[in-house]
């Protein structure tokens, strides 16, 4: 999450809200969020309900479940997702800014108006 800290402006400037699901229950995980001053959102999910619901992995040898990152747009589709193979697994913001730049360039209207021959 240190990743996310550092670089939240640029995704604010982009329109987009991060939400962090963690394997937690609500006291620990209000204790770390806390602790680590997280500027964004963060949720609960100690049954696991939200992980399953996205097809998070859980992998008890490597410590617990493994990283996934998944864009939703604002229609509620996904636009990408990332399924990592180990903790260390996780897209770079570089990575997932410029997927956001793609996003909002597919969404922009044509300004340039109709085609001429």
């Amino acid at each position: 999450m240190a990743q996310l800290r550092r670089d939240y402006d640029k995704f604010v400037d982009k329109g987009v809200e991060i939400l962090v699901i963690g394997p937690e229950d609500e006291e620990v995980f209000k204790y770390h969020w806390e602790k680590n001053n997280n500027p964004f959102i963060g949720i609960p999910d100690p049954d696991h309900q939200i992980a399953d619901l996205y097809g998070q992995t859980v992998n008890l040898l490597k410590l617990g479940r493994m990283p996934a990152q998944v864009i939703i747009d604002k229609g509620g589709y996904i636009r990408y997702q990332h399924f990592g193979d180990s903790l260390r697994d996780i897209t770079s913001n570089q990575y997932v800014l410029k997927v956001f730049d793609h996003l909002n360039e597919e969404s922009a209207p044509n300004n340039s108006g109709p085609v001429k021959e």
